[in-house]
C-alpha cells in the first residue's frame, strides 16, 4: 500500500488519488476529497489500554445543559480531562527519547505529510506475536512496489489494533507476566534510517 500519510492518524489511499500539477490549494482539497479516508485513530476514554506505568484517565463534566449536571454550571456541555500527553493516537518528537531534541511544536507541518510506506506482516504476526520485520520484508515490498521513497513514514501493519480496547489483549501477557506483542527490528529500522 502506498498512499500519503496528512496528520496524525488519518490515510488517504487511492490509485487515482493523486495531487494534480496547479499549485492551487482549492484544487488540491478538492482532490483530496475524491479519495477514500481511513481513520487509524482509536477514541480515548478511562480504561483503554496504555503503558501500566501510567495512571488512567480522568475526566469530570464541569458544564451541562441542565442543572446540577455540571460542576461550574449550565447552558453547554464542557468537560476537564487529565491525561498523560502519550495518550492514545499521538506523535511522540525526538524530546520524547531524547532531552535537548526537538518537541512536537519545533517540528514544522510540512514534515509531518510524508510520502507513506505500509509494511503488511500482519500474517506473520498472526504465527508469531513477538513478529518484527526483516529485511527480507523489506525487500519483498521494494520487489513490488520500487525501493522506498527518502524521507518516506514507514508504517507497520501488524493488525494489532484489532485487539483494541481491551487491554489484556493488547499487552498479551504469558503465564509469566511477560508482554508479547510486535515491534521493530534494529536491522530494519538500521536499513530505513541509513
Amino acid at each position: 500500500m502506498i498512499g500519503l500519510a496528512l496528520g496524525i492518524g488519518f490515510l488517504a489511499t487511492q490509485p487515482s488519488c493523486r495531487p494534480q500539477a496547479s499549485t492551487d490549494l482549492w484544487s488540491l482539497l478538492e482532490t483530496l476529497r475524491q479519495c477514500d479516508w481511513i481513520d487509524l485513530t482509536h477514541p480515548f476514554e478511562p480504561g483503554i489500554p496504555h503503558w501500566p506505568g501510567f495512571p488512567d484517565e480522568q475526566r469530570e463534566q464541569i458544564y451541562g445543559f441542565r442543572p446540577g449536571e455540571g460542576r461550574l454550571g449550565t447552558g453547554f456541555l464542557a468537560h476537564r480531562y487529565c491525561l498523560v500527553g502519550q495518550w492514545g493516537t499521538h506523535v511522540d518528537p525526538p524530546a520524547h527519547f531524547v532531552e535537548g531534541l526537538r518537541t512536537v511544536d519545533q517540528i514544522p507541518v510540512t514534515e509531518m505529510v510524508l510520502p507513506l510506506v505500509v509494511l503488511d506482516v500482519h500474517e506473520k504476526v498472526q504465527q508469531n506475536p513477538d513478529y518484527t520485520p526483516t529485511l527480507e520484508d523489506v525487500r519483498r515490498w521494494e520487489a513490488r512496489h520500487g525501493p522506498i521513497p527518502k524521507g518516506s513514514f514507514v508504517a507497520l501493519r501488524t493488525d494489532w489494533s484489532k485487539r483494541w480496547p481491551d487491554p489484556k489483549a493488547m499487552r498479551n501477557e504469558d503465564a509469566r507476566g511477560i508482554a508479547h506483542y510486535p515491534g521493530w527490528s534494529l536491522e530494519v529500522l538500521r536499513y530505513l534510517y541509513e
